[in-house]
């Protein structure tokens, strides 16, 4: 499970090293449903899906082996940094920060600290 957890953090946050500006994103460009649409990162599940809200609640949906899979945790956006932290299937809390490198009306772009690039796209 623990591997399932952390291809869906790394799916959903993807954190990388700081750059020297520091960027702002607005935070409620976030809040809406992701669909994960391509990745760097071979272990990423396609298909899944992130939704956001605005009181910083985060699902992940994924299929895994033809199962339907939700995690639920929180998120909080600090400049350029994304930080989610999820509940495990265990129970144990898991935190992984990202850095934001697009953020738009209908596209999201996030690099993880193994450099991994993986972009989203808001579903309607």
């Amino acid at each position: 499970m623990r591997g399932i957890l952390a291809a869906c953090t790394a799916a959903v946050l993807v954190v990388g090293a700081a750059s020297a500006d520091d960027k702002k994103f607005d935070a409620a460009k976030l809040v809406g449903k992701w669909e994960l649409t391509k990745s760097t990162d071979e272990n990423a599940p396609k298909g899944a899906t992130v939704e956001f809200t605005k009181d910083n609640k985060v699902t992940v949906t994924l299929d895994f082996g033809g199962k339907k899979l939700e995690l639920m945790g929180t998120y909080k956006v600090d400049g350029e940094k994304i930080t989610v932290t999820m509940k495990t299937p265990d129970g144990k809390e898991e935190s992984d920060t990202d850095t934001i490198k697009e953020l738009s009306d209908d596209k999201m772009t996030l690099i993880d600290k193994m450099k991994k690039e993986t972009k989203f796209t808001k579903k309607k």
